[in-house]
């Protein structure tokens, strides 16, 4: 059985703290891979827009080359909307049945986790692998699932400073991403007239 890490989100765009975190999980987490997921707009992010699904998908997979055992994912983009990560992972398990999915999220993911759909449905059938936000420490203080068997805080995994929010601001005001931005995910922001102001 194949054992893959999955780390949903908009990447929008993908950036060097996501491959760092999926690199980081594939390395120590005995993942055979990680699957960045492209996901719709979450439910709880209402009223903001993203960019369209083709383009973020086209970024995940130009950001993901090189990066041996992370692999682009935009199976959810096709699910029924709204999506919810309960019924993304049901689709998951029946629909690649010789796989087993862990899922990765930010500290303050799991500080809200109570209020995502059937959290403990989630963690029936799922391991959840945190990795650290800025304000970790609250985050797990305020969690009900920390100490739960399949909750694991992978405390030493990178810190992930930037946001893509950022990274759009300083993409429209020209200001320099090459730290954080593949230089082919650049060229096809660029390219796609994507972030303009």
């Amino acid at each position: 059985m194949m054992r893959v890490g999955c780390l949903f989100g908009t990447f929008d765009p993908p950036h060097a703290g996501h491959l760092a975190v999926a690199n980081h999980m594939l390395k120590h987490m005995g993942l055979d891979q990680v699957w960045l997921v492209v996901t719709p707009l979450n439910p709880f992010k209402q009223g903001r827009t993203i960019s369209p699904d083709t383009h973020r998908l086209a970024m995940v997979r130009l950001a993901v080359q090189g990066h041996e055992g992370v692999v682009a994912s935009g199976f959810e983009i096709d699910l029924p909307k709204p999506s919810y990560t309960a019924d993304s992972l049901r689709f998951m398990r029946h629909r690649w049945p010789d796989h087993s999915f862990d899922l990765i999220i930010g500290s303050d993911n799991l500080a809200s986790f109570h209020q995502w759909k059937d959290p403990e449905d989630i963690l029936e059938h799922h391991r959840l692998l945190v990795y650290p936000r800025h304000g970790m420490k609250e985050h797990l203080a305020s969690s009900i699932f920390v100490g739960h068997p399949h909750v694991r805080v992978v405390a030493n995994a990178p810190l992930v400073e930037v946001s893509a929010t950022r990274i759009r601001s300083d993409i429209a005001n020209w200001r320099a991403v090459d730290a954080w931005v593949d230089p082919q995910v650049l060229s096809h922001i660029r390219q796609n007239g994507l972030y303009k102001p």
